[in-house]
C-alpha cells in the first residue's frame, strides 16, 4: 500500500447496482485514490444487476482493513448478501470505530444496519429502505448526499455525481 495516496476498498457480491460500484470506483481513481475490490470468492466473477461483471482483486479473508482509508458499499441487491458475512460487518465496524470513510448508497444501508452503526446518525438511502434505516435508529433525509462524520450516504444512481464528489473530498479531508 502507498503511504501517501489514499486507499479505498469496495465490497461486492452478485446483483450489485452496476453504476453504484463503477462510478465511485473510477471517480476516486481519477482523484488519485488507490481502489481495490473484494468479494467472498476471489476466483468468482460477480455480475451486476444489469450484467456488468467484476472480478475482485482480493477475497474478504485476504484483506487487512487497517491498510484502507475508506470502505465503499454499492447498492443493488448485493447488500442483502454482504450483510450476512462476518468479515464485511467487521470491516464496517472497524472503519467506523477508526473514523475512516464509509460510503454507502441505495440499499447498502442494510449493511450498516447489520453492523449496528446507524443509530443516531444522519443518513439517506433509497426510499425503499427508509423504514429499515429509521427502525435501526437512523435519522433519514431525502437528499442526494448526507455526510455525518465519517459516513457518506446517497440515494441512488441519479445522485452519483454528488456522491462521487463528496467521497473524494471527504477522503482527502480524512487523510490529512
Amino acid at each position: 500500500m502507498s503511504v501517501t495516496e489514499p486507499t479505498v476498498l469496495t465490497v461486492v457480491d452478485d446483483e450489485f447496482e452496476d453504476l453504484e460500484l463503477w462510478y465511485p470506483h473510477y471517480r476516486l481513481q481519477e482523484a488519485g485514490v488507490i481502489c481495490h475490490i473484494a468479494g467472498k470468492d476471489p476466483d468468482k466473477t460477480y455480475v451486476g444487476k444489469y450484467g456488468v461483471p467484476v472480478k475482485p482483486d482480493y477475497c474478504f479473508s485476504q484483506i487487512n482493513i487497517e491498510e484502507y482509508d475508506g470502505l465503499l458499499i454499492p447498492g443493488g441487491w448485493a447488500p442483502d448478501k454482504l450483510r450476512r458475512y462476518d468479515e464485511v460487518l467487521e470491516m464496517v465496524t472497524f472503519m467506523n470505530d477508526q473514523n475512516r470513510l464509509i460510503g454507502q448508497i441505495c440499499h447498502a444501508g442494510w449493511v450498516l444496519i447489520s453492523a449496528k452503526i446507524v443509530e443516531g446518525r444522519k443518513v439517506t438511502s433509497t426510499p425503499g429502505i427508509k423504514d429499515d434505516m429509521e427502525n435501526a435508529g437512523a435519522i433519514w433525509h431525502n437528499e442526494e448526499v448526507i455526510v455525518d462524520g465519517n459516513l457518506v450516504s446517497s440515494r441512488r444512481p441519479p445522485d452519483l455525481p454528488a456522491y462521487g464528489k463528496t467521497l473524494a473530498e471527504k477522503l482527502v479531508h480524512l487523510r490529512k
